[in-house]
This record gives structure tokens, sequence and C-alpha cells, in this order.
């Protein structure tokens, strides 16, 4: 387990070795660099985690050096191991050499090859550092490394307008979360004097009360940076418009790195939240609305990667409506079985887009599943999957511990919402595939070729099966269990809905039915269709909330009004002086005049008085 530094440092190598390259080395030597060096930090996560089993799955540190030392506030870079950031590093890892092998063939002939590869193994770098921190402030550098790869990936099309402006709203609406978080920080170190995870879980239950205003503040801000990082009401805006990016990237950010982090840091933190019932039941809430409200969006997309946008928005709710109810486990089992389905449903849509020569609107696709029958077998493995139907797929049996976790801790609403979110799930993911795979071909696709393009699907394709759901994370020494045996009816009803979401899906979408053209030509039809299309508003709110008023404070303070206010005594000063000056002449008449003057303001004020 003494590699585990490797783990981060074969990726920052193969950054900066590819930054300093400048372009100048040929696609084949930066693809190998690029997609070697998470390989290599995958072989090692490997290594690592066949030790870690070996030695009965004890916790392991490995201290790098003295970060900050300046009287009692000591910060060590420290790496931890345990069952929780193996299981994460074993995710970003795998799934990330998965993705940049898929890459080395997407990105071909694409300007900036390199420049790709660096961006993307500085990302992996990045979310290792903060799965494997010991200590908040550690963790928080990682937090704004992913925040910042995230800017440059999504921006990666830079002579694009849309792109950049797609990356600054990413980079400013996660920076809110990133601020909230750092708020938590201060919080925690001046109550506790100390930012180590352990140490903080060990005397937080020591020295506060459960339900007291120090941890009611710490937590709601730690929950504001997870919203933030992981796309959630009210922070979600950001994430549809990051597809702006190339396809791998917006796998790297949906699946194995970026939105995440923030079920990662909850789970992390899981002490403090214990210590704050009402916050973590927020988490749980937040999670619940953002699940139902992205599923409904989804129904009326007409881009393929923002459908699986708002699919990672909605299956991240999911992962924090577990948290919210205390089912630790089922969300880390559900980000990783995700992290399998949603990196294969990415790829396999750049490969759609590919195939049909950079469209992304499914309404122009059709009939290819006997053009790229290969996609289109992903898909349906993927899609069943991220619908959770029952028994062949992995997503089935992480969905069914969440919303059993939910049934069993007595969260009926909270249940009641994820059952509406698995309806909607599977209705918008089988409305795609229907779209894009069935009915008349619209165009003629050129299907992907290679070892790059096949290998990463059709290993992410086994895993979103049964065959992924073996694969349990040894989180028992690290995340309390939920008491109570999982619910058989549970399990039934969501299948249930499952199959019969596919099953409405298939009478609205596949055939001839008009009945979808009909509703969509009603009053409310029209009215609900472009509330879901545009997120339900969100962006109008927010711009009228803060841009337009930021613009408008940008303008009144365009013309520097305290400056002037300054200024005016000076202005005073200075006419006042002028005024004076044409008193001072050398006439004698004027003098007498003003003598007078003054004599009768005198006597007048006299009389007045």
């Amino acid at each position: 387990m003494n590699l585990l530094y490797l783990t981060i440092l074969f990726p920052l190598l193969g950054f900066v070795v590819l930054a300093f390259s400048r372009g100048r080395w040929s696609e084949n030597t930066s693809a190998s660099i690029g997609v070697g060096s998470v390989l290599l930090s995958a072989v090692i996560t490997l290594i690592v985690g066949i030790s870690f089993f070996q030695h009965g799955q004890g916790v392991f540190e490995q201290p790098l050096w003295t970060w900050i030392h300046e009287g009692p506030f000591d910060i060590q870079a420290t790496l931890r191991l345990d069952g929780l950031s193996l299981t994460m590093i074993s995710v970003v890892t795998g799934v990330g050499a998965l993705i940049h092998l898929f890459a080395s063939w997407y990105m071909r002939s694409e300007e900036g090859y390199s420049r790709f590869f660096a961006y993307t193994n500085l990302f992996i770098a990045s979310m290792l550092v903060l799965v494997l921190a010991d200590n908040l402030l550690f963790l928080y550098l990682g937090w704004e490394g992913v925040g910042l790869c995230s800017y440059l990936l999504i921006g990666f099309y830079y002579k694009n307008p849309a792109n950049g402006a797609a990356a600054m709203k990413a980079f400013i609406v996660t920076r809110v979360g990133d601020v909230f978080l750092a708020f938590a920080l201060f919080i925690l170190y001046a109550q506790f004097g100390t930012l180590n995870i352990h140490q903080l879980a060990m005397s937080a239950p020591a020295q506060v009360a459960v339900g007291s205003s120090v941890m009611f503040w710490a937590t709601l801000m730690l929950l504001g940076g997870a919203v933030g990082k992981s796309a959630q009401l009210p922070l979600q805006t950001w994430l549809a418009d990051a597809m702006a990016g190339p396809t791998p990237v917006s796998a790297l950010i949906h699946a194995a790195t970026m939105v995440t982090a923030g079920v990662y840091l909850i789970a992390r933190t899981h002490v403090l939240f214990l210590l704050s019932p009402e916050i973590l039941h927020l988490v749980g809430i937040i999670g619940a609305i953002t699940l139902v409200l992205a599923g409904f969006a989804a129904l009326v997309q007409t881009d393929i990667k923002r459908v699986l946008a708002y699919s990672t928005m909605s299956q991240i709710g999911y992962m924090f409506l577990a948290l919210g109810v205390q089912a630790w486990d089922a969300a880390i089992f559900h980000l990783m079985i995700h992290a399998f389905f949603k990196a294969l449903l990415f790829l396999s849509s750049g490969s759609v887009i590919l195939a049909c020569h950079h469209e992304q609107n499914i309404f122009k696709m059709g009939g290819l599943r006997k053009q790229i029958p290969l996609v289109y077998t992903c898909f349906l493995v993927g899609g069943g999957a991220l619908a959770a139907l029952p028994l062949v797929t992995a997503g089935f049996y992480s969905k069914d511990e969440i919303l059993s976790g939910a049934f069993v801790s007595g969260h009926i609403n909270l249940l009641t919402a994820g059952l509406v979110g698995a309806f909607l799930t599977s209705m918008y993911t089988f409305r795609m595939i229907f779209i894009v795979f069935h009915g008349k071909a619209q165009i003629k696709a050129t299907p992907g070729r290679g070892i790059s393009h096949h290998l990463p699907l059709l290993v992410l394709m086994v895993l979103s099966t049964f065959v992924g759901a073996f694969i349990k994370p040894p989180l028992h020494d690290v995340l309390p269990e939920l008491s109570g045996p999982e619910s058989i009816s549970v399990q039934m009803v969501s299948g249930v809905i499952a199959v019969v979401g596919v099953a409405i899906a298939a009478w609205l979408w596949l055939g001839k039915s008009r009945v979808v053209e009909r509703i969509a030509m009603t009053g409310l039809g029209r009215l609900l269709r472009r509330y879901w299309f545009n997120a339900w508003g969100f962006d109008w709110l927010y711009d009228l909330l803060f841009v337009r008023t930021y613009l408008a404070i940008s303008r009144l303070l365009r013309s520097d009004p305290i400056n002037a206010a300054v200024d005016s005594a000076r202005f005073l000063a200075q006419g006042s002086n002028r005024v004076l000056t044409y008193s001072e002449n050398g006439q004698v008449r004027w003098y007498m005049a003003s003598m007078g003057i003054g004599a009768v303001i005198i006597l007048g004020l006299l009389l007045w008085n």
C-alpha cells in the first residue's frame, strides 16, 4: 500500500509532460502518455486494493509532507485509504482509464489533442487528491482542482463563444458552492481546532450535542458545497450546459469525477451530519425534489447529451436521497453502478454523434439499430440499467437498495418521490432509445472501429448488467449500516414501475402513435413543454435575480458615483473660489457695493430675529 501516492503521481506527471509538449508531438505519442498515465494509476489502484484486502481492510495512512505549519495550524498532506476511498479511487481510475482509451479514438484529428489529455490527466489527479485526502483543506485542494479542470474542458472548443459561456457558467455556479464549503471549514476549525476528518469524527460527538447551532451551520455549509459540485437544487443549472465540452469530458464529469464529489463529501463527513438531523433530512429532500424535476426536464429534451445530463442530475438526486435516509452504503453502491452505466451511455452517445456526422438532435436520427448494432446494444444495456429494469441490470439492485432504505427508515414521502423518478427515468430513457434507433432512418451512419472504440464499451456493458451488482464496496467498517431488511414489496413495485414506463414509452414513441403530438399541441402541453425544456425556468429566474441585477449595478457604478460624491467637496471649494475671485478686482465701486449689500443682509437677519 506504500505505492498509494503513485495513483496521483502518474496522472500528474502525464499532465506536466503533455502541458510542456505544447502540441508538438504526434497524436499517438500524446495518446500513449495520456491514456498510459491513467492506466498505470488504475494498475496501482488494483495492487493497492489487493494489499488492502490482504491486510484485513485496515485503514492505511501515507504521510507525504507538511503542507502548512503556522503555530497551532498544522496541515499535513497525508493520504488515507479505507473502504470508502478505495471504492472511489477504483471508480475514478478504472472508469477513467476506459474513458481515456475511448477518447484516444474519439478525439482523433481534433485541434488540441494533447491539450485535451493534459486537462483530463489533471482532472483525474485532482479527483484522486479529493478522495484520498485525510483532512478537509487537502480535500479542498482537489475540490478546486476538479472545478478548474471542468472549466477548461467544458470550454475546450474555445473558438465558439457559447462554449466559453457554458464553461464560465459552470465555473461561477460551482464557485458559489465552493464558498459555502470554505465557510464550513472556517466554522469547523474555529470550533474543534482541526480539519483532520478522522479527528473531527472523534471529537465532534464528544464536544457538541445533537442539534447544536454550530453543527447546524457547519453541515448546512457542507451541504451548500455538495449541491454546487453535484448539481443539485438550487445550484443545478450548470450541468446541462456543460454538454458543450467533448463527449468523453461529459463521461468524465458525469461518471468518474466531479458530480460524485458532493456525494462523497457528505458520506465522508456523515458523523457531522448525524449531529444535525434536520440538515441530514434536508439532504434527502433536496435529492428527492431534484430527481423529479430533472426527470420531467429530460422528458422533452431533443439533444441526446442533454437527456443524459438531466438523467445524471436525477441519479445524483437518488444518491442524496439515500444519504438523507442514512442509507450510506446504498448511496455509494449506486454511485459506483451509476459510473458504469452512465459512462457506457455517454461513450455510446459519442459514438452515435460521430456516426451521424456530429448530429446531436435525436429527432434527426432514427433507424440506427441496423447501422450501428454494437452501440444499439450498449444503449439497451446502459438504458436498462439507468431505468433499473429488474433482475438483469445492475441499476435495479443499486436503486432498489436506496428505495428500500427510504422505506425502512420510514420516509414514505421520499420513497414516493423515488418511485415517481423511477417511472420518469424509464420513460425518458427509452423515449431516447426508440427515437434514435427505431423508426425510419434519416441519416446514413458510419460505425466506429478499432479496439479503443470497442473495448471500453464492451467492458462497461458487462459491468452495467447484473454482473456489476456483484461488486460490493467494502464499506462495513467505514459507514454505519441501516438496520432493517430489504422490502420485497418495494422491489416488486419499483420493478413493475420500470417495466410500465418502458411500455408507455413504446406506446408513445414507437410506430405511428400521434398521442404525443396531440398532447403537445394543447395549451397545457405547450406550457409544460416550455417549462420542462428550459429546466423549469431556473436559468431565467437566476438571470433576472442575479445577472440583470449585477448588470444594473455595474451600469450605475460605471460613472463611479462614490468617487463623484467624494469629489463634490473639491468641486464646491473650487466653485466658491471662482466666485470669490470676482470680488477681488481692485474697483472701489465694487467694494462699496459689496459692503452695502453685506450691511443690508446683516440688518435683514437682525430684523428677522
